[in-house]
């Protein structure tokens, strides 16, 4: 789409401004003004699309996490010391689980990436969310961590929120 828009690029001794035609090329509508769409849910299946991108994103991101977890019990607990410093980095080097879950996280964000451009941030970030739900099961039924019904409650706090945010 095409538009013009008169501009006033520079102004006389006088403060009079010049008006000119400025040439603007949109790949879509523009945002606000003539020819924007008003028709909201235009706008929320155009995002909706972008639910499995924006999640396979998220997943993987959560399982990265769990990775990483999983490395660094393998490795231990180790006192922050200069003298630990190298051993620890050759340590955390030759871990798989270390490797794949910064490998995984690294694709996480290349992901997102993708998402944040093609869809608005307020739509797409509150999806992260979905990281926690899935990061706080898999550390329940993987590690054998603790599960208490306040987490289970705000669980599906953000469940339910994140269900309304993907309607908006």
């Amino acid at each position: 789409m095409t538009g013009t828009c008169p501009v006033p690029l520079w102004r006389d001794r006088r403060g009079q401004g010049a008006q000119y035609k400025m040439t603007l090329h949109y790949r879509e509508a523009p945002p606000s003004g003539r020819g924007a769409s008003n028709n909201i849910l235009e706008v929320n299946d155009k995002m909706t699309r972008y639910i499995p991108l924006i999640l396979s994103g998220v997943l993987l991101n959560a399982f990265a996490q769990v990775l990483l977890k999983k490395g660094m019990l393998g490795i231990g607990y180790f006192e922050i010391q200069f003298q630990n410093l190298f051993p620890m980095i050759k340590k955390v080097a030759a871990n798989s689980y270390i490797l794949l879950g910064l490998g995984s996280y690294v694709i996480s964000v290349a992901i997102w990436l993708l998402v944040l451009a093609r869809v608005e941030v307020s739509y797409a970030y509150p999806f992260l969310s979905v990281g926690y739900v899935v990061v706080t099961l898999m550390g329940y039924f993987v590690f054998q961590e603790s599960l208490s019904w306040i987490r289970v409650v705000g669980i599906s706090i953000i469940i339910v929120g994140v269900i309304l945010l993907s309607r908006s």
